[in-house]
């Protein structure tokens, strides 16, 4: 646990509860209830197929980043752990990268948020935007224990929406539901179960495990609880059912319940599923729930962002100030810092939509990929320097799992270069990479000329 010099140091607040749905619904976001859709179009029925393969991944990953929380517990979590494996440059790069995703991500859900409440609220969108900024913002300054009661009802939602979704899905497919027979013929019947070739499974990778990103919060989180290695360990333990049930079996149903072309599964699937069962007021309760997901996401950006420029402060890797808490143990500084970036994220989504807000959301594009593959990699040369009996959580398989995740990881950094859509976002977030460590480069250096500058003679 990092702290502050006075002894202070973060609160613990969260309670197992808070950390088991942050868990669960850590990874259940936009990206699943409305992104589902696209990749279906893009996949064909076998779209749940890419959904199993990218959980492999994530699951891969949260088992190496649950090996080395369960065994050093901290705040700072894999970028701490990055500092410790392969030195200062990987910790500070991990933690301004991992800070400056989320930050964008925070900007971007405001406005996602702020356009789902439009369809009730007749204001602009900015206002709207930074409504959800002001509350969210005042729900993390309050206390820890007040973001994991936000994230325990926010991921109780989405959780709840798709079981109901996966049992109402289930019957209506299996012929339990009135008026309908068992039938998959779906799966089949519109240009066969590839339509665009078994190719686009791999090729959809690329869009899915963004929209799984957020398993990993749940490490960072734990620093915050009373007993944070049983806490990391059924994080991770349970990654496994989380995955496979909400996204693979959701997305399976989808295919099963619609034609994978229509384009109602593009614009809308889960809302398209639910009123082709015939459940009224689809639409309506679908926003709410979307709007939850966004809210969750948000909160948990805010959250994370701030948490990770605390420990780069304690690091001595960012200004002092930001690792100042307040009497609850809430680093105020650091999320208020967060926020501010988040508050120029809103601005920029309304003054310039196409340019400024655009290129911030392309220069984050493959952040996310640069951390799981540094994740791995710190995995591998700490569990060599770890004796076996030190590993209460251990990851399967080392070393063969843990080379096949790094060169899947840059499998798919390979795809992003390869594929015109995507290519963008990988070099500026490449461009984003360089700038970081020329960052570091240049203030070790302004470091070490301060250490060998002989110390000014002192007078009497």
């Amino acid at each position: 646990m990092v702290t502050q010099a006075s002894g202070m140091e973060l609160e613990k607040g969260l309670k197992q509860r808070h950390l088991t749905m942050i868990a669960i619904g850590g990874v259940i976001g936009a990206g699943l209830f409305v992104g589902s859709g696209v990749v279906i179009n893009d996949v064909g029925p076998g779209a749940f197929l890419t959904y199993a393969l990218t959980g492999v991944l994530i699951v891969l990953v949260m088992r190496m980043l649950g090996e080395m929380a369960a065994s050093h517990p901290s705040t700072g979590s894999f970028a701490d752990y990055a500092r410790t494996a392969l030195g200062g440059w990987a910790g500070f790069a991990v933690g301004w990268l991992y800070w400056y995703f989320w930050v964008i991500v925070v900007g971007f859900e405001a406005v996602a948020g702020a356009k789902i409440l439009q369809r009730w609220l007749h204001l602009p969108l900015w206002t709207l935007a930074l409504g959800l900024m002001l509350l969210m913002t005042v729900t993390n300054l309050f206390s820890v224990r007040s973001y994991g009661e936000f994230e325990y009802w926010f991921a109780g939602i989405k959780v709840a929406t798709i079981c109901v979704f996966l049992v109402l899905g289930g019957l209506f497919v299996l012929g339990l539901w009135p008026g309908r027979s068992l039938d998959f013929s779906n799966l089949t019947a519109h240009g066969g179960f590839f339509p665009n070739g078994p190719g686009a499974i791999f090729a959809g990778i690329v869009v899915v495990i963004f929209s799984m990103v957020g398993a990993e919060i749940a490490t960072i989180a734990a620093a915050e609880s009373n007993d944070p290695e049983r806490a990391v360990t059924r994080a991770t333990n349970s990654v496994v059912v989380r995955i496979s049930i909400f996204f693979v079996g959701s997305v399976f149903l989808l295919a099963v319940i619609l034609p994978w072309n229509s384009q109602q599964v593009g614009a809308s699937p889960y809302v398209s599923a639910f009123e082709a069962m015939g459940i009224p007021a689809a639409a309506e309760i679908m926003n709410a729930v979307v709007l939850t997901a966004v809210l969750s996401c948000l909160n948990s950006g805010l959250y994370t962002a701030s948490r990770m420029l605390f420990v780069l402060a304690a690091h001595r890797e960012a200004p002092q100030r930001l690792i100042a808490l307040n009497r609850r143990g809430v680093p105020v500084w650091a999320i208020l810092f967060s926020t501010v970036i988040g508050f120029l994220c809103v601005i920029a989504a309304y003054v310039s939509p196409d340019t400024v807000f655009l290129f911030l959301l392309n220069s984050s594009g493959a952040i996310i990929l640069f951390v799981y593959l540094i994740i791995c990699l710190s995995q591998y040369v700490l569990r060599k320097r770890t004796p076996e009996a030190e590993l209460p959580v251990k990851m399967w398989g080392f070393p063969v799992l843990t080379w096949l995740t790094i060169a899947a990881m840059v499998a798919v950094l390979v795809s992003m270069g390869i594929a015109e859509d995507s290519r963008s976002q990988l070099e500026l977030s490449l461009v984003s990479l360089a700038v970081v460590l020329l960052v570091y480069a240049a203030a070790r250096r302004h470091i070490q000329s301060g250490a060998d500058q002989p110390e000014p003679a002192r007078e009497g």
